[in-house]
């Protein structure tokens, strides 16, 4: 039987070695698989952190370099289907609804929810997020304090510039009653 010692630095060179020779490889198929250049980087590296957690099955494997490859497109995969869930999350969050949700809407103004929705995008997210908690989902400034994590003094001051800067988007001369009644209309999908 070898050296543990041994053994375990002659994996770490092959290893060293191997990623050498093959990084940059697999950094372009993630970029090719998710046309992501920021992602790629980051997936080609986890792919290689995966394969040093086997590397005892991989550099016995018949073919490496495919293992690694088979690696970088599931990491792909899932980053892919990861962010098609989240798009669909939003895009139901943003749908209109119908329903017995307690809110009368006689049919959605789609200039103004599209106008609002927009502008509601524009803001960073920590002044959407308390605008929306409050006046979309009427939870108090304490709430919407323990949501977010912040004090209750920032969560005033947040959406009260929050409200401020979707006054000055959404065009001048938009009080600040109708910009909270805009942004409440959200959740039901139009204009109350």
């Amino acid at each position: 039987m070898g050296n543990p010692v041994n053994d375990a630095e002659a994996a770490a060179a092959e290893f060293h070695e191997f990623f050498e020779a093959h990084y940059a490889e697999l950094a372009r198929l993630a970029h090719l698989l998710t046309g992501e250049a920021d992602a790629a980087d980051d997936l080609a590296a986890d792919a290689l952190l995966a394969l040093w957690h086997r590397w005892d099955r991989v550099r016995n494997a018949d073919h490496p370099v495919a293992y690694a490859r088979g690696v970088v497109a599931n990491l792909a995969r899932t980053r892919i289907r990861s962010a098609v869930r989240e798009r669909r999350r939003v895009a139901l969050f943003w749908a209109p609804r119908g329903g017995g949700d307690g809110y009368a809407v006689d049919g959605p103004d789609v200039p103004a929810v599209v106008d609002v929705q927009g502008a509601l995008r524009r803001l960073p997210f920590r002044k959407r997020a308390c605008v929306v908690l409050r006046h979309a989902f009427d939870l108090s400034e304490r709430d919407t304090s323990l949501v977010l994590g912040i004090s209750v003094g920032t969560v005033k001051s947040q959406t009260s510039r929050a409200v401020a800067e979707l006054q000055r988007l959404l065009g001048p001369g938009t009080p600040a009653a109708h910009v909270q009644v805009a942004v409440a209309a959200q959740r039901s999908g139009g204009s109350q």
